[in-house]
């Protein structure tokens, strides 16, 4: 009998796929922290494609597994949160990393271990050129969303521009992008001042947007540094517009915003995620609703997007997906329909997406375009 019994357990475990039939997928974000909010959206929509293609038997037979680690949003936990995930989880790729310093942290790793990151949720110009063979964007730059920003400011007769941004690398970039909007209207922001990204404080920069009598202004920061910027502006009585990039395209950010939130401009870069005439979106709405959810916010369409991406990347990376292999797959897509929207990589472009659109937070707490 003990024979018998040994030989089935042995005839199961030849039967039985191994432990890494999961393609496991490495994620770290600010979980809590300033970014919370929108970071829990993202990572919800990658989660409802992936979730989708696991029902439906995997990738090539294998589950993706996202592991998502915590990082605070701080640039330093990001680094080794990555460190970990690819060198103790083994991951397959490094996917949705939130914040531009956070994600300059991680980059020394992708080419010391040859992993690709897929899909950084921020537009840093500095991830797109030069073209590092590793990072493959899933969005257009902050520098595009700010130059159309200040373009469509200037068109509807608003001269009168005020600019706050954060002081690292993130608001930096954004402001160059800024200064293109300006210059090719041919005109310079009223003020431009920088604050602390730990530790915003406005007690300087309010009065200074209400004696350049501003009538908008370009927020460049995290959620919670736009809503206390707004407290600040509006408690002077200022009524000018506030205007802000994508990063804080979340429902979080506009119940953070609470009754400050109505007329606040943000630009997006992905489809109106309440048209359905976008094949992409009502796929991504359909999923959400049977699991229960109220519809989709454009972060969740970020997450959504980028889980499509990194799926047809280990697709076309075989059965049997490397690092390598999936850098090299993504590298072939070519003109690839997400639902609406094409999206191409090659070994000289990794920018994936250029689309940008301008949203405003209505007075019932909805983005609408």
């Amino acid at each position: 009998m003990k024979s018998i019994l040994s030989g089935l357990l042995a005839a199961l475990a030849i039967a039985s796929p191994p432990a890494s039939a999961e393609i496991y997928v490495g994620q770290t974000s600010g979980f809590t922290g300033p970014v919370a909010a929108s970071v829990k959206e993202l990572t919800e929509g990658a989660r409802l494609y992936f979730d989708a293609v696991n029902a439906a038997g995997g990738v090539n037979g294998q589950k993706i597994e996202l592991i998502s680690l915590d990082d605070k949003f701080e640039p330093k936990l990001a680094a080794e949160n990555a460190r970990s995930l690819v060198v103790e989880k083994n991951v397959i790729a490094l996917f949705l990393s939130r914040g531009t310093p956070h994600t300059e942290a991680i980059v020394p790793l992708l080419s010391q271990h040859k992993v690709p990151l897929v899909a950084p949720s921020t537009g840093a110009m500095v991830l797109h050129k030069p073209v590092n063979p590793y990072i493959f964007n899933v969005r257009a730059t902050y520098q595009r969303e700010a130059e159309r920003a200040v373009r469509h400011l200037s068109l509807i007769g608003q001269d009168r521009i005020a600019i706050l941004h954060a002081d690292d690398s993130f608001g930096a970039d954004v402001a160059i992008g800024a200064d293109a909007g300006f210059a090719g209207v041919g005109k310079k922001p009223v003020i431009k001042i920088a604050f602390d990204r730990a530790k915003p404080d406005f007690s300087q920069a309010a009065p200074a947007v209400v004696k350049a009598d501003a009538q908008s202004v370009l927020v460049i920061g995290t959620a919670a540094a736009v809503v206390d910027a707004t407290k600040a502006i509006r408690a002077l009585g200022s009524r000018a517009t506030i205007v802000t990039v994508s990063n804080n395209a979340s429902v979080g950010f506009i119940k953070q915003m609470g009754t400050n939130g109505h007329g606040t401009i943000v630009t997006q870069v992905f489809p109106y995620e309440r048209s359905m005439s976008a094949p992409i979106v009502k796929e991504a709405s359909d999923l959400a609703r049977a699991k229960g959810m109220d519809g989709v916010s454009p972060a969740h369409m970020e997450g959504f997007s980028a889980a499509k991406v990194l799926v047809e990347g280990l697709k076309r990376a075989g059965p049997k997906p490397t690092r390598q292999g999936l850098v090299a797959a993504l590298n072939t897509m070519q003109k690839v329909d997400l639902g609406g929207m094409e999206l191409s990589f090659s070994p000289n472009d990794h920018s994936g997406l250029v689309y940008t659109d301008m949203s405003i937070i209505s007075e019932d707490g909805k983005f609408r375009r």
